[in-house]
Protein backbone atom coordinates (compact mmCIF):
# COMPACT_ATOMS: atom_id res chain seq x y z
CA UNK A 1 0.00 0.00 0.00
CA UNK A 2 1.43 3.33 -1.11
CA UNK A 3 0.09 6.83 -0.45
CA UNK A 4 0.27 9.54 -3.15
CA UNK A 5 3.37 10.92 -1.41
CA UNK A 6 5.26 7.67 -2.09
CA UNK A 7 5.34 6.33 1.47
CA UNK A 8 4.61 2.59 1.62
CA UNK A 9 2.84 0.79 4.46
CA UNK A 10 3.41 -2.88 5.17
CA UNK A 11 2.71 -5.40 7.89
CA UNK A 12 5.35 -5.82 10.56
CA UNK A 13 7.88 -8.47 9.53
CA UNK A 14 10.42 -9.02 12.26
CA UNK A 15 12.58 -11.28 10.12
CA UNK A 16 13.03 -8.57 7.47
CA UNK A 17 14.63 -6.12 9.89
CA UNK A 18 18.07 -7.74 9.92
CA UNK A 19 18.56 -7.36 6.16
CA UNK A 20 17.00 -3.90 5.78
CA UNK A 21 19.49 -1.51 4.24
CA UNK A 22 19.74 2.22 4.81
CA UNK A 23 18.19 3.42 8.06
CA UNK A 24 15.87 1.69 10.53
CA UNK A 25 13.77 3.82 12.89
CA UNK A 26 12.59 2.50 16.25
CA UNK A 27 9.82 4.20 18.25
CA UNK A 28 10.55 4.10 21.98
CA UNK A 29 8.04 5.24 24.60
CA UNK A 30 9.09 7.77 27.20
CA UNK A 31 9.38 5.09 29.88
CA UNK A 32 11.93 3.32 27.70
CA UNK A 33 9.81 0.29 26.85
CA UNK A 34 10.41 -1.38 23.52
CA UNK A 35 7.68 -2.97 21.41
CA UNK A 36 8.31 -6.28 19.59
CA UNK A 37 9.99 -4.50 16.68
CA UNK A 38 12.20 -2.53 19.03
CA UNK A 39 13.15 -5.65 20.94
CA UNK A 40 14.13 -7.38 17.71
CA UNK A 41 16.32 -4.42 16.68
CA UNK A 42 17.88 -4.34 20.12
CA UNK A 43 18.65 -8.06 19.96
CA UNK A 44 20.16 -7.77 16.47
CA UNK A 45 22.27 -4.78 17.55
CA UNK A 46 23.49 -6.66 20.65
CA UNK A 47 21.74 -4.45 23.18
CA UNK A 48 22.73 -1.09 21.67
CA UNK A 49 19.19 0.31 21.79
CA UNK A 50 18.64 -0.69 25.43
CA UNK A 51 21.98 0.83 26.43
CA UNK A 52 21.08 4.10 24.78
CA UNK A 53 17.59 4.15 26.33
CA UNK A 54 19.15 3.73 29.76
CA UNK A 55 21.57 6.62 29.15
CA UNK A 56 21.26 10.27 30.20
CA UNK A 57 21.09 11.23 26.52
CA UNK A 58 17.74 9.48 26.08
CA UNK A 59 16.46 11.11 29.25
CA UNK A 60 17.21 14.56 27.83
CA UNK A 61 15.32 13.90 24.60
CA UNK A 62 11.89 15.46 24.16
CA UNK A 63 8.93 13.73 22.61
CA UNK A 64 9.40 13.64 18.85
CA UNK A 65 13.19 13.89 19.03
CA UNK A 66 15.40 11.42 17.16
CA UNK A 67 18.91 10.16 17.92
CA UNK A 68 20.86 8.16 15.32
CA UNK A 69 23.04 5.21 16.36
CA UNK A 70 25.49 4.77 13.49
CA UNK A 71 26.61 1.49 11.95
CA UNK A 72 25.00 -1.01 14.32
CA UNK A 73 26.67 -4.41 14.49
CA UNK A 74 24.47 -7.35 13.59
CA UNK A 75 22.38 -5.40 11.05
CA UNK A 76 22.72 -4.42 7.39
CA UNK A 77 21.41 -0.92 8.17
CA UNK A 78 23.82 2.02 8.30
CA UNK A 79 22.00 3.54 11.29
CA UNK A 80 19.30 2.96 13.88
CA UNK A 81 17.20 6.07 14.44
CA UNK A 82 15.84 6.02 17.98
CA UNK A 83 12.62 8.05 18.22
CA UNK A 84 11.30 9.08 21.62
CA UNK A 85 7.52 9.11 21.26
CA UNK A 86 4.57 8.21 23.45
CA UNK A 87 2.41 5.27 22.41
CA UNK A 88 -0.46 7.77 22.19
CA UNK A 89 1.35 10.98 21.25
CA UNK A 90 -0.14 14.33 20.38
CA UNK A 91 -0.57 15.13 16.70
CA UNK A 92 2.17 17.76 17.03
CA UNK A 93 4.71 15.36 18.52
CA UNK A 94 3.90 12.62 16.01
CA UNK A 95 4.40 14.96 13.05
CA UNK A 96 7.54 16.36 14.66
CA UNK A 97 8.97 12.84 14.92
CA UNK A 98 8.22 12.10 11.28
CA UNK A 99 9.82 15.35 10.17
CA UNK A 100 12.93 14.66 12.26
CA UNK A 101 13.29 11.27 10.57
CA UNK A 102 12.87 12.82 7.12
CA UNK A 103 15.75 15.22 7.78
CA UNK A 104 18.02 12.20 8.31
CA UNK A 105 16.99 10.22 5.26
CA UNK A 106 19.12 11.64 2.47
CA UNK A 107 19.53 9.08 -0.30
CA UNK A 108 19.11 6.09 2.02
CA UNK A 109 16.11 3.80 2.25
CA UNK A 110 14.21 4.26 5.48
CA UNK A 111 12.32 1.57 7.36
CA UNK A 112 10.15 3.01 10.15
CA UNK A 113 8.98 0.45 12.69
CA UNK A 114 5.70 2.08 13.77
CA UNK A 115 4.26 -1.01 15.45
CA UNK A 116 0.91 -0.22 17.04
CA UNK A 117 1.52 3.49 17.60
CA UNK A 118 -1.86 5.24 17.39
CA UNK A 119 -0.39 8.22 15.51
CA UNK A 120 1.57 6.30 12.87
CA UNK A 121 -0.33 8.10 10.09
CA UNK A 122 0.62 11.48 11.55
CA UNK A 123 4.25 10.37 11.80
CA UNK A 124 4.12 9.56 8.09
CA UNK A 125 2.47 12.93 7.37
CA UNK A 126 5.24 14.80 9.17
CA UNK A 127 7.76 12.72 7.26
CA UNK A 128 6.13 13.57 3.93
CA UNK A 129 5.91 17.32 4.64
CA UNK A 130 9.59 17.58 5.60
CA UNK A 131 10.80 15.64 2.54
CA UNK A 132 10.06 18.62 0.29
CA UNK A 133 12.99 20.02 -1.70
CA UNK A 134 12.65 22.69 -4.38
CA UNK A 135 15.59 21.78 -6.59
CA UNK A 136 14.18 21.76 -10.13
CA UNK A 137 16.40 24.63 -11.24
CA UNK A 138 19.61 23.05 -9.94
CA UNK A 139 21.81 21.22 -12.42
CA UNK A 140 23.89 19.44 -9.77
CA UNK A 141 23.84 18.41 -6.12
CA UNK A 142 20.42 16.85 -6.41
CA UNK A 143 19.74 14.12 -3.84
CA UNK A 144 17.49 11.33 -4.99
CA UNK A 145 15.72 10.11 -1.84
CA UNK A 146 15.46 6.44 -1.06
CA UNK A 147 12.29 4.51 -0.39
CA UNK A 148 10.27 4.99 2.81
CA UNK A 149 8.35 2.11 4.37
CA UNK A 150 6.28 2.19 7.53
CA UNK A 151 5.85 -1.23 9.13
CA UNK A 152 2.74 -1.39 11.31
CA UNK A 153 0.68 -4.07 13.00
CA UNK A 154 -2.41 -2.86 11.11
CA UNK A 155 -1.03 -1.32 7.90
CA UNK A 156 -4.42 -1.11 6.17
CA UNK A 157 -5.78 1.12 8.94
CA UNK A 158 -2.68 3.33 8.95
CA UNK A 159 -2.75 3.67 5.16
CA UNK A 160 -6.44 4.59 5.23
CA UNK A 161 -5.81 7.27 7.84
CA UNK A 162 -2.78 8.55 5.91
CA UNK A 163 -4.54 8.81 2.54
CA UNK A 164 -6.35 12.14 3.13
CA UNK A 165 -3.19 13.47 4.78
CA UNK A 166 -1.28 12.60 1.61
CA UNK A 167 -3.78 14.69 -0.35
CA UNK A 168 -3.08 17.60 2.00
CA UNK A 169 0.66 17.09 1.60
CA UNK A 170 0.29 17.28 -2.19
CA UNK A 171 -1.66 20.51 -1.80
CA UNK A 172 1.05 21.92 0.47
CA UNK A 173 3.74 20.92 -2.02
CA UNK A 174 1.80 22.54 -4.88
CA UNK A 175 1.60 25.77 -2.87
CA UNK A 176 5.30 25.64 -2.01
CA UNK A 177 6.26 25.03 -5.65
CA UNK A 178 4.21 28.00 -6.83
CA UNK A 179 5.53 30.28 -4.11
CA UNK A 180 9.16 29.29 -4.67
CA UNK A 181 9.10 29.70 -8.45
CA UNK A 182 10.90 32.73 -9.92
CA UNK A 183 8.76 35.26 -11.74
CA UNK A 184 10.38 34.65 -15.12
CA UNK A 185 9.04 31.07 -14.90
CA UNK A 186 5.78 31.65 -13.03
CA UNK A 187 4.36 34.37 -15.25
CA UNK A 188 0.64 35.11 -15.10
CA UNK A 189 0.21 32.91 -18.20
CA UNK A 190 2.15 30.03 -16.66
CA UNK A 191 0.33 30.35 -13.33
CA UNK A 192 -3.05 30.20 -15.07
CA UNK A 193 -1.93 27.20 -17.14
CA UNK A 194 -0.88 25.27 -14.02
CA UNK A 195 -4.28 25.90 -12.49
CA UNK A 196 -6.08 24.93 -15.69
CA UNK A 197 -4.19 21.62 -15.65
CA UNK A 198 -6.04 20.70 -12.44
CA UNK A 199 -9.12 20.04 -14.55
CA UNK A 200 -7.60 16.55 -14.80
CA UNK A 201 -8.40 16.15 -11.10
CA UNK A 202 -12.05 17.06 -11.60
CA UNK A 203 -11.88 20.78 -10.88
CA UNK A 204 -13.80 23.14 -13.13
CA UNK A 205 -11.39 25.90 -14.14
CA UNK A 206 -12.24 29.14 -15.94
CA UNK A 207 -9.76 31.83 -16.94
CA UNK A 208 -10.97 35.43 -17.25
CA UNK A 209 -8.72 37.48 -19.55
CA UNK A 210 -8.18 41.24 -19.56
CA UNK A 211 -11.05 41.86 -21.98
CA UNK A 212 -13.38 39.98 -19.61
CA UNK A 213 -12.11 41.96 -16.63
CA UNK A 214 -12.63 45.23 -18.46
CA UNK A 215 -16.25 44.29 -19.20
CA UNK A 216 -16.75 43.44 -15.54
CA UNK A 217 -15.35 46.82 -14.52
CA UNK A 218 -12.39 45.54 -12.48
CA UNK A 219 -10.59 48.88 -12.65
CA UNK A 220 -8.61 48.34 -9.44
CA UNK A 221 -7.14 44.99 -10.46
CA UNK A 222 -6.35 46.13 -14.00
CA UNK A 223 -4.63 49.27 -12.72
CA UNK A 224 -2.08 47.13 -10.88
CA UNK A 225 -1.01 45.13 -13.91
CA UNK A 226 -1.12 47.85 -16.56
CA UNK A 227 2.61 48.58 -16.22
CA UNK A 228 3.57 45.00 -17.08
CA UNK A 229 3.72 43.16 -20.39
CA UNK A 230 2.25 40.11 -18.62
CA UNK A 231 -1.54 40.08 -18.98
CA UNK A 232 -3.68 40.29 -15.87
CA UNK A 233 -6.09 37.41 -15.27
CA UNK A 234 -8.60 36.02 -12.82
CA UNK A 235 -8.77 32.23 -12.51
CA UNK A 236 -11.91 30.60 -11.11
CA UNK A 237 -11.63 27.06 -9.74
CA UNK A 238 -14.72 25.14 -8.61
CA UNK A 239 -14.95 21.86 -6.72
CA UNK A 240 -18.55 20.84 -6.22
CA UNK A 241 -18.73 17.68 -4.18
CA UNK A 242 -21.45 18.97 -1.89
CA UNK A 243 -25.22 18.81 -1.84
CA UNK A 244 -27.12 20.44 -4.67
CA UNK A 245 -28.20 23.94 -3.81
CA UNK A 246 -25.54 24.49 -1.16
CA UNK A 247 -23.98 27.95 -1.34
CA UNK A 248 -20.24 27.54 -1.89
CA UNK A 249 -17.50 28.33 0.54
CA UNK A 250 -15.20 30.80 -1.24
CA UNK A 251 -11.42 31.25 -1.15
CA UNK A 252 -9.85 34.32 -2.74
CA UNK A 253 -6.12 34.81 -3.22
CA UNK A 254 -3.76 37.60 -4.20
CA UNK A 255 -1.52 36.45 -7.03
CA UNK A 256 1.03 39.18 -7.68
CA UNK A 257 3.68 37.08 -9.43
CA UNK A 258 6.28 39.80 -8.89
CA UNK A 259 6.00 43.09 -7.04
CA UNK A 260 8.50 45.87 -7.59
CA UNK A 261 6.11 48.30 -5.94
CA UNK A 262 5.34 49.86 -9.31
CA UNK A 263 6.11 53.57 -9.54
CA UNK A 264 6.38 53.58 -5.72
CA UNK A 265 9.47 51.46 -6.23
CA UNK A 266 10.64 49.16 -3.45
CA UNK A 267 14.26 49.33 -2.24
CA UNK A 268 16.49 46.98 -4.22
CA UNK A 269 17.67 45.11 -1.11
CA UNK A 270 15.42 42.08 -0.73
CA UNK A 271 13.33 42.78 -3.83
CA UNK A 272 14.17 39.30 -5.11
CA UNK A 273 11.97 37.91 -2.33
CA UNK A 274 8.93 39.46 -4.00
CA UNK A 275 8.55 36.33 -6.11
CA UNK A 276 6.55 35.08 -3.10
CA UNK A 277 4.01 37.92 -3.35
CA UNK A 278 1.60 35.50 -4.99
CA UNK A 279 1.59 33.35 -1.83
CA UNK A 280 -2.11 33.90 -1.15
CA UNK A 281 -3.07 32.63 -4.59
CA UNK A 282 -0.69 29.73 -4.04
CA UNK A 283 -2.53 28.69 -0.87
CA UNK A 284 -5.90 28.89 -2.61
CA UNK A 285 -4.55 26.68 -5.41
CA UNK A 286 -3.12 24.19 -2.90
CA UNK A 287 -6.39 23.91 -1.00
CA UNK A 288 -8.35 23.37 -4.20
CA UNK A 289 -5.90 20.65 -5.25
CA UNK A 290 -6.27 18.95 -1.87
CA UNK A 291 -10.07 19.00 -2.04
CA UNK A 292 -10.04 17.45 -5.49
CA UNK A 293 -7.50 14.77 -4.55
CA UNK A 294 -9.43 13.65 -1.48
CA UNK A 295 -12.83 14.02 -3.18
CA UNK A 296 -14.15 16.39 -0.53
CA UNK A 297 -17.91 16.38 -0.02
CA UNK A 298 -18.13 20.14 -0.14
CA UNK A 299 -18.94 22.96 -2.55
CA UNK A 300 -15.91 25.25 -2.72
CA UNK A 301 -14.83 27.93 -5.17
CA UNK A 302 -11.32 29.33 -5.35
CA UNK A 303 -10.59 32.57 -7.19
CA UNK A 304 -7.19 34.17 -7.72
CA UNK A 305 -6.26 37.50 -9.24
CA UNK A 306 -3.02 37.14 -11.21
CA UNK A 307 -1.08 40.32 -12.00
CA UNK A 308 2.45 41.70 -12.09
CA UNK A 309 3.22 45.08 -10.50
CA UNK A 310 5.91 46.77 -12.59
CA UNK A 311 7.06 50.35 -13.31
CA UNK A 312 6.79 51.55 -16.90
CA UNK A 313 5.42 54.38 -19.00
CA UNK A 314 1.99 52.78 -18.72
CA UNK A 315 2.06 52.05 -14.99
CA UNK A 316 -0.44 53.53 -12.56
CA UNK A 317 0.93 56.66 -10.85
CA UNK A 318 0.57 57.78 -7.24
CA UNK A 319 -2.37 60.17 -7.19
CA UNK A 320 -4.34 58.36 -9.92
CA UNK A 321 -8.00 57.57 -9.29
CA UNK A 322 -9.39 54.21 -10.39
CA UNK A 323 -12.91 52.78 -10.24
CA UNK A 324 -13.63 49.41 -8.66
CA UNK A 325 -16.07 46.79 -9.91
CA UNK A 326 -18.28 47.75 -6.97
CA UNK A 327 -18.35 51.31 -8.30
CA UNK A 328 -16.34 52.97 -5.55
CA UNK A 329 -13.54 55.30 -6.64
CA UNK A 330 -10.08 54.79 -5.17
CA UNK A 331 -7.25 57.29 -4.90
CA UNK A 332 -3.98 55.38 -5.37
CA UNK A 333 -1.69 56.94 -2.78
CA UNK A 334 0.94 54.22 -3.04
CA UNK A 335 1.29 51.82 -5.97
CA UNK A 336 3.07 49.40 -3.64
CA UNK A 337 -0.22 48.92 -1.76
CA UNK A 338 -1.46 46.97 -4.76
CA UNK A 339 -2.63 43.68 -3.26
CA UNK A 340 -5.74 45.21 -1.73
CA UNK A 341 -6.68 46.63 -5.15
CA UNK A 342 -6.48 43.17 -6.69
CA UNK A 343 -8.39 41.53 -3.86
CA UNK A 344 -11.11 44.18 -3.63
CA UNK A 345 -12.32 43.54 -7.17
CA UNK A 346 -12.08 39.74 -6.90
CA UNK A 347 -13.91 39.75 -3.56
CA UNK A 348 -16.75 41.76 -5.05
CA UNK A 349 -16.92 39.54 -8.15
CA UNK A 350 -16.98 36.41 -5.97
CA UNK A 351 -19.97 37.67 -4.00
CA UNK A 352 -21.86 38.91 -7.04
CA UNK A 353 -21.44 35.63 -8.93
CA UNK A 354 -21.43 32.91 -6.27
CA UNK A 355 -23.19 34.40 -3.20
CA UNK A 356 -20.95 32.34 -0.92
CA UNK A 357 -21.93 30.97 2.47
CA UNK A 358 -18.63 32.37 3.77
CA UNK A 359 -15.48 33.79 2.24
CA UNK A 360 -11.78 33.75 3.17
CA UNK A 361 -9.14 35.77 1.38
CA UNK A 362 -5.38 35.33 1.69
CA UNK A 363 -2.58 37.70 0.79
CA UNK A 364 1.03 38.51 1.54
CA UNK A 365 -0.41 41.95 2.09
CA UNK A 366 1.62 44.04 4.52
CA UNK A 367 5.08 44.24 6.01
CA UNK A 368 3.38 45.68 9.07
CA UNK A 369 1.99 42.27 10.03
CA UNK A 370 5.56 40.96 10.25
CA UNK A 371 6.47 43.81 12.60
CA UNK A 372 3.48 42.94 14.76
CA UNK A 373 3.47 39.13 14.68
CA UNK A 374 6.84 38.11 13.30
CA UNK A 375 7.01 34.85 11.37
CA UNK A 376 5.06 32.83 13.92
CA UNK A 377 1.49 33.89 13.16
CA UNK A 378 -0.64 35.11 10.29
CA UNK A 379 -2.82 38.13 10.97
CA UNK A 380 -6.53 37.28 11.10
CA UNK A 381 -9.31 39.82 10.56
CA UNK A 382 -13.00 39.04 10.38
CA UNK A 383 -16.51 40.49 10.39
CA UNK A 384 -17.99 37.33 11.92
CA UNK A 385 -16.99 35.77 15.25
CA UNK A 386 -18.46 32.36 14.42
CA UNK A 387 -16.51 31.69 11.22
CA UNK A 388 -13.40 33.33 12.67
CA UNK A 389 -13.43 31.09 15.75
CA UNK A 390 -13.92 28.05 13.51
CA UNK A 391 -10.86 28.99 11.49
CA UNK A 392 -8.73 29.74 14.55
CA UNK A 393 -9.66 26.33 15.99
CA UNK A 394 -8.74 24.65 12.70
CA UNK A 395 -5.41 26.49 12.54
CA UNK A 396 -4.62 25.54 16.14
CA UNK A 397 -5.46 21.89 15.51
CA UNK A 398 -3.09 21.83 12.53
CA UNK A 399 -0.30 23.73 14.29
CA UNK A 400 -0.46 26.75 11.96
CA UNK A 401 -0.03 29.99 13.88
CA UNK A 402 -2.81 32.57 13.53
CA UNK A 403 -3.72 35.59 15.66
CA UNK A 404 -6.82 37.75 15.42
CA UNK A 405 -6.38 41.50 15.09
CA UNK A 406 -9.09 44.16 15.37
CA UNK A 407 -11.33 45.85 12.85
CA UNK A 408 -13.08 49.06 13.85
CA UNK A 409 -14.80 52.07 12.23
CA UNK A 410 -12.26 54.20 14.07
CA UNK A 411 -9.62 53.11 11.56
CA UNK A 412 -11.75 54.14 8.59
CA UNK A 413 -10.72 57.78 8.86
CA UNK A 414 -7.13 56.78 8.07
CA UNK A 415 -8.16 55.72 4.56
CA UNK A 416 -10.61 58.51 3.82
CA UNK A 417 -9.78 60.43 0.65
CA UNK A 418 -10.53 64.09 -0.07
CA UNK A 419 -10.94 63.50 -3.79
CA UNK A 420 -12.28 59.92 -4.04
CA UNK A 421 -14.43 57.52 -2.03
CA UNK A 422 -11.38 55.90 -0.42
CA UNK A 423 -7.59 55.82 -0.68
CA UNK A 424 -5.53 52.67 -0.87
CA UNK A 425 -3.09 53.45 1.94
CA UNK A 426 -3.41 54.94 5.38
CA UNK A 427 0.33 55.23 5.96
CA UNK A 428 2.44 53.45 8.56
CA UNK A 429 0.01 53.73 11.45
CA UNK A 430 -1.89 50.42 11.94
CA UNK A 431 -0.86 49.42 8.43
CA UNK A 432 -2.21 45.86 8.55
CA UNK A 433 -5.49 47.01 10.05
CA UNK A 434 -6.12 49.78 7.53
CA UNK A 435 -5.39 47.31 4.72
CA UNK A 436 -8.01 45.00 6.20
CA UNK A 437 -10.43 47.91 6.57
CA UNK A 438 -9.93 48.67 2.88
CA UNK A 439 -10.85 45.10 1.95
CA UNK A 440 -13.88 45.19 4.24
CA UNK A 441 -15.30 47.96 2.02
CA UNK A 442 -15.72 45.29 -0.66
CA UNK A 443 -17.41 42.69 1.54
CA UNK A 444 -21.18 42.72 1.82
CA UNK A 445 -22.64 42.91 5.31
CA UNK A 446 -24.40 39.55 5.06
CA UNK A 447 -21.27 37.64 3.98
CA UNK A 448 -19.18 36.06 6.78
CA UNK A 449 -15.61 36.92 5.86
CA UNK A 450 -12.02 36.38 7.02
CA UNK A 451 -8.94 38.19 5.77
CA UNK A 452 -5.62 36.40 6.35
CA UNK A 453 -2.46 38.49 6.06
CA UNK A 454 0.21 35.83 5.50
CA UNK A 455 3.20 38.06 4.71
CA UNK A 456 5.15 36.69 7.68
CA UNK A 457 4.35 33.00 7.30
CA UNK A 458 4.21 32.29 3.56
CA UNK A 459 7.99 32.11 3.17
CA UNK A 460 10.74 32.06 5.80
CA UNK A 461 14.52 32.31 5.92
CA UNK A 462 15.15 29.40 8.32
CA UNK A 463 14.09 25.76 8.52
CA UNK A 464 10.84 24.99 10.34
CA UNK A 465 9.80 21.72 11.93
CA UNK A 466 7.72 20.61 8.95
CA UNK A 467 9.36 22.51 6.11
CA UNK A 468 12.77 23.65 4.90
CA UNK A 469 13.50 27.35 4.51
CA UNK A 470 11.57 29.03 1.71
CA UNK A 471 7.90 28.60 1.00
CA UNK A 472 5.98 26.93 3.82
CA UNK A 473 2.56 26.22 2.32
CA UNK A 474 1.04 27.80 5.46
CA UNK A 475 -2.75 27.74 5.41
CA UNK A 476 -3.43 24.65 3.29
CA UNK A 477 -3.77 22.40 6.33
CA UNK A 478 -5.87 24.85 8.34
CA UNK A 479 -8.25 25.69 5.49
CA UNK A 480 -8.67 22.04 4.51
CA UNK A 481 -9.60 21.28 8.12
CA UNK A 482 -12.02 24.23 8.15
CA UNK A 483 -13.73 22.77 5.08
CA UNK A 484 -13.88 19.31 6.71
CA UNK A 485 -15.18 20.62 10.00
CA UNK A 486 -17.58 23.25 8.71
CA UNK A 487 -18.63 22.72 5.10
CA UNK A 488 -18.60 19.01 4.31
CA UNK A 489 -21.98 17.29 4.36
Amino acid sequence: MTTPTGITFSETDLDAIATAEGRVAVLVTEDGKLDPSGRRVNKLARGAVARFVESDAFGKMKSGDVKPLAYPVGMAAEAIDVVRLERRPSVENARKAGAALAKLQGAANHLVLAGSNTRAADVSFGYALRCYDFNIHKTSEKTVPGSVTFMATKPEEVAAAASPMAAVAEGVFFTRDLTNEPANVLTTDDFAARLAAMQELGLEVEILEEADLEKLGMGMLLSVGQGSVSPSKVVVMHWNGGKKGDAPFALVGKGVVFDTGGISLKPSLGMEDMTMDMGGAGVVAGVMRTLALRKAKANVVGLVGLVENMPSGEATRPGDIVTSMKGDTVEVINTDAEGRLVLGDVLWYTQERFKPAAMVNLATLTGAVIIGLGHENAGVFSNDDDICDAFLNAASAEGEGAWRLPLSPAYEKLIDSKIADIKNSGGRTAGSITAAQFLKRFVKEDCPWIHLDIAGVASVKTDLTLSPKGATGWGVMALDRLVRDRFEG
